[in-house]
């Protein structure tokens, strides 16, 4: 089991969170990005950087997931490739994604985007907040918990 970042826009917080988790757990994290990123010192831990261009971090972790893998991000279309291909997707503020609302989720983002086209101002998310941050950490370690409890022999 793997856990990729789509890295370019997930918050520092949660990012810290993840460094934690991989040493705790180690368990292996791979960051995403289209610009350089810092890591800590780590075997668990991996940055990827991918040329700029729309997408190309989402289809390097689209490419890469497997069954059983976490990708945290707040990129819908990401989210429901990760679905297609058996994984699991997170966003930074502890919210999963699943394939019963994945269709709903991708049809408001679309809908958003024709109001944004035709010049209504239809706002953005609140900023992050310790409280998403909390969220985030606690449904990350409910994950890694059970990914443990089901690769356990016996």
């Amino acid at each position: 089991m793997e856990i990729w970042v789509d890295a370019d826009a997930c918050p520092a917080q949660v990012k810290d969170i993840l460094f934690r988790a991989a040493q705790r757990t180690q368990s292996r994290v791979t960051l995403v990005a289209n610009a350089f990123l810092r890591t800590p010192p780590s075997p668990h831990i991996r940055a990827l950087q991918v040329p700029s261009g729309p997408d190309a971090a989402d289809r390097r972790i689209a490419e890469g997931v497997q069954p059983g893998d976490l990708v945290i991000t707040a990129d819908i279309p990401l989210a429901s490739d990760v679905l297609a291909r058996g994984g699991a997707a997170l966003d930074p503020r502890g919210g999963w994604f699943t394939n019963d609302t994945i269709r709903e989720r991708l049809a408001m983002r679309s809908m958003l985007d024709e109001l944004r086209g035709a010049g209504v101002a239809t706002g953005g998310p609140a900023p992050f907040s310790a409280r998403d941050g909390r969220a985030f950490a606690a449904q990350l370690d409910g994950f890694l918990a059970r990914a443990k409890r089901s690769i356990q022999p016996g």
